[in-house]
Protein backbone atom coordinates (compact mmCIF):
# COMPACT_ATOMS: atom_id res chain seq x y z
CA UNK A 1 0.00 0.00 0.00
CA UNK A 2 2.93 1.92 -0.56
CA UNK A 3 1.51 5.62 -2.34
CA UNK A 4 2.70 7.06 -5.79
CA UNK A 5 5.43 9.29 -4.73
CA UNK A 6 6.76 10.20 -7.94
CA UNK A 7 5.01 13.64 -8.67
CA UNK A 8 5.57 15.02 -5.08
CA UNK A 9 6.88 17.74 -6.23
CA UNK A 10 4.33 18.81 -8.69
CA UNK A 11 2.29 21.19 -7.06
CA UNK A 12 -0.40 20.72 -9.32
CA UNK A 13 -0.60 17.68 -7.65
CA UNK A 14 -2.05 18.99 -4.75
CA UNK A 15 -4.53 21.84 -6.05
CA UNK A 16 -7.24 19.68 -4.74
CA UNK A 17 -6.40 20.10 -1.48
CA UNK A 18 -7.40 23.85 -1.75
CA UNK A 19 -11.21 23.12 -2.21
CA UNK A 20 -11.18 19.44 0.58
CA UNK A 21 -13.63 20.47 3.14
CA UNK A 22 -11.75 19.14 6.69
CA UNK A 23 -12.95 15.89 6.66
CA UNK A 24 -10.99 15.43 3.27
CA UNK A 25 -8.29 16.99 4.73
CA UNK A 26 -8.46 14.56 7.80
CA UNK A 27 -8.97 11.56 5.47
CA UNK A 28 -5.65 12.62 2.90
CA UNK A 29 -3.56 13.10 6.11
CA UNK A 30 -4.58 9.66 7.96
CA UNK A 31 -4.45 7.49 4.60
CA UNK A 32 -0.22 8.78 4.11
CA UNK A 33 -0.05 7.52 8.46
CA UNK A 34 2.09 4.55 7.92
CA UNK A 35 0.43 2.85 11.31
CA UNK A 36 -3.40 3.38 10.10
CA UNK A 37 -2.29 1.77 6.87
CA UNK A 38 -0.34 -1.08 8.15
CA UNK A 39 -4.04 -1.48 10.31
CA UNK A 40 -6.15 -1.25 6.96
CA UNK A 41 -4.01 -3.92 5.15
CA UNK A 42 -4.62 -6.23 8.38
CA UNK A 43 -8.29 -5.57 7.83
CA UNK A 44 -7.83 -6.25 4.25
CA UNK A 45 -5.98 -9.76 5.31
CA UNK A 46 -8.94 -10.40 7.91
CA UNK A 47 -11.60 -9.34 5.09
CA UNK A 48 -12.81 -7.67 8.04
CA UNK A 49 -12.41 -4.29 5.93
CA UNK A 50 -15.99 -3.28 5.92
CA UNK A 51 -16.50 -4.27 9.46
CA UNK A 52 -17.35 -1.25 11.84
CA UNK A 53 -14.51 0.06 14.00
CA UNK A 54 -14.72 -0.73 17.58
CA UNK A 55 -14.84 2.59 19.25
CA UNK A 56 -11.24 2.35 20.51
CA UNK A 57 -10.37 2.13 17.19
CA UNK A 58 -12.25 5.44 16.16
CA UNK A 59 -10.73 7.13 19.39
CA UNK A 60 -7.29 5.52 17.76
CA UNK A 61 -7.13 6.81 14.75
CA UNK A 62 -8.96 10.12 15.36
CA UNK A 63 -12.20 9.07 13.97
CA UNK A 64 -14.29 10.13 17.09
CA UNK A 65 -14.23 13.48 19.66
CA UNK A 66 -12.07 11.65 22.75
CA UNK A 67 -15.39 13.00 24.70
CA UNK A 68 -19.00 12.71 25.25
CA UNK A 69 -21.04 15.47 23.19
CA UNK A 70 -22.63 18.14 25.49
CA UNK A 71 -24.86 20.87 25.19
CA UNK A 72 -23.20 24.31 23.93
CA UNK A 73 -24.73 27.36 24.98
CA UNK A 74 -22.52 30.45 24.22
CA UNK A 75 -24.46 33.68 25.62
CA UNK A 76 -27.74 33.47 25.26
CA UNK A 77 -29.57 35.40 27.01
CA UNK A 78 -32.55 33.59 27.41
CA UNK A 79 -34.17 30.84 26.68
CA UNK A 80 -36.47 30.07 23.44
CA UNK A 81 -39.69 29.51 23.79
CA UNK A 82 -42.08 27.92 20.78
Amino acid sequence: MRPDTSHWRDNASYDYFDILPIEGLAWECLRRHEPYQRHYQALLTARAENAPFLPETQRLWGLRFPGQAGFVRLGAGCSVVA
